[in-house]
């Protein structure tokens, strides 16, 4: 592994609604899955601002009152990538949502249903953890043979 390590940064937001919560299905690139609205982390833009600004975007509604519920972490050695996503959660946001969303069309989910969706590997690990006390740290490393995620640790923090 070479010293030079490629970090990027990415956020999600959680929006829940009593017993619900509101999720993108996305199917326009690999990524496909149920995911909570999110992206990247603009330099020098905060997480938590780049989280509310990527609710923004991507639904239309205005999130206040984030909370930190833990991250997630690709790591791929051979490319020395590290991509670390910090995962918040809220019940506070007001707005209409987008007609013609850009990442994916957003979806109020029961949440005891959402399990069942197809979801991406990290959602679908994550997203437990998101309803619980405390936080959590995941890091899944990138299995280059297989070209998907490899193996997995959680740790409650």
């Amino acid at each position: 592994m070479n010293g030079n390590i490629n970090y990027k940064f990415w956020t999600t937001c959680m929006i829940k609604d009593k017993n619900r919560v509101l999720l993108l299905n996305r199917q326009h690139d690999a990524l496909k899955g149920y995911i909570p609205p999110g992206g990247k982390v603009e330099f020098p833009e905060s997480f938590v601002d780049g989280a509310i600004r990527e609710v923004r975007e991507e639904t239309g509604l205005a999130v206040r009152n984030l909370v930190y519920k833990g991250l997630y972490e690709f790591v791929n050695e051979e490319k020395s990538d590290r991509y670390i996503i910090f995962n918040y959660i809220t019940e506070d946001f007001s707005g209409e949502l987008l007609e013609n969303p850009p990442e994916g069309e957003p979806t109020w989910i029961q949440i005891d249903k959402a399990m069942q969706l197809p979801m991406q590997v990290a959602t679908k690990l994550s997203f437990p953890y998101l309803f619980e006390e405390g936080t959590f740290e995941m890091q899944i490393y990138w299995d280059i043979e297989q070209n998907q995620e490899g193996k997995v640790t959680v740790k409650r923090t």
